[in-house]
């Protein structure tokens, strides 16, 4: 790792949280205005971290906050890893380290509700995590390389020999971030639950804790995104925004589905996706790669 790299990633830990708060502060603002409401200012996300750090702890065991922390730390760790440019398959197993400790934190109480909503979220895991684990498979295939400063390397967009991949990974975005019609371990949006499943037993300090941590998970996951098409990065980084907007799209238009419903959805056709763009590249794009 050079010096260079180092500094971006340092820089990426301290900017992450600011920008990922920001991002969900304009999807609460957009998702207001899309169900004909105000909504809270953008900068409301913020309040509340702050109001919920100020809270005097309330736990129903050490252990839950360990795991908590673990959340929240490895999350980093992956951030800093992408931004430094390091292997993108060791960064996608250590966040599925770092989502599996939000799940057994749930599992570390005795509230069946949190126990339900802990199952959810490895539920959602096994969704995911095969599509982004494939497309990063995909993404060695046509560049060669595991690194993310090799992918930016790149001298073409990923998008032009990974489209079906790049639609798997929004599946994928909308499972990781807890959106309709993927939302079955809890809600994004509080309004809409009377239990909050894999969130039940956290308030105060450990629920801000969470939040900060979703905020690293959304930056890493765009910048994912982004990678699809990094020369020039900018192209990038408009196409993750326009696919979080998508999201808030689906989010407003879709009603939950069962749990059944988003493995086939996510191992049927994402993960069928995938696939099918790996075959692609191995015979019809096979003269575009390095």
């Amino acid at each position: 790792m050079s010096l260079t790299e180092l500094l971006v990633g340092l820089a990426a830990l301290v900017l992450a949280p600011f920008v990922g708060g920001f991002l969900r502060g304009v999807d609460r603002r957009i998702t207001a205005r899309m169900q004909g409401r105000i909504g809270p200012p953008v900068r409301q996300q913020f309040y509340d971290f702050l109001k919920l750090w100020g809270k005097a702890p309330s736990v129903p065991n050490k252990a839950s906050v360990v795991w908590v922390w673990g959340y929240l730390l490895l999350t980093m760790v992956t951030v800093f890893m992408l931004f430094a440019g390091q292997d993108l398959l060791i960064i996608f197993f250590v966040l599925a380290f770092a989502a599996a400790c939000l799940a057994f934190g749930a599992y570390s109480v005795r509230s069946p509700y949190a126990h339900i909503g802990a199952h959810r979220e490895l539920l959602q895991m096994l969704s995911y995590e095969p599509i982004l684990l494939l497309a990063v498979v995909a993404i060695f295939l046509q560049t060669g390389t595991f690194m993310v400063s090799g992918v930016l390397e790149y001298d073409q967009p990923l998008l032009l020999t990974l489209p079906l991949a790049f639609a798997a990974v929004l599946i994928a975005l909308g499972i990781k971030l807890r959106k309709s019609p993927f939302d079955i371990s809890a809600s994004e949006h509080a309004h809409q639950e009377l239990v909050r499943g894999v969130y039940t037993e956290y308030s105060g300090r450990t629920l801000a804790v969470i939040e900060l941590a979703h905020w690293y998970e959304l930056v890493l996951i765009l910048a994912f995104v982004a990678l699809f098409w990094a020369q020039p990065l900018w192209v990038g980084v408009l196409l993750a925004l326009g696919a979080y907007f998508l999201e808030f799209v689906v989010d407003n238009i879709a009603a939950r589905l069962r749990w059944t419903w988003m493995l086939s959805i996510s191992w049927g056709i994402g993960v069928g996706l995938v696939l099918l763009n790996i075959v692609l590249i191995q015979f019809v794009f096979s003269g575009a790669r390095v």
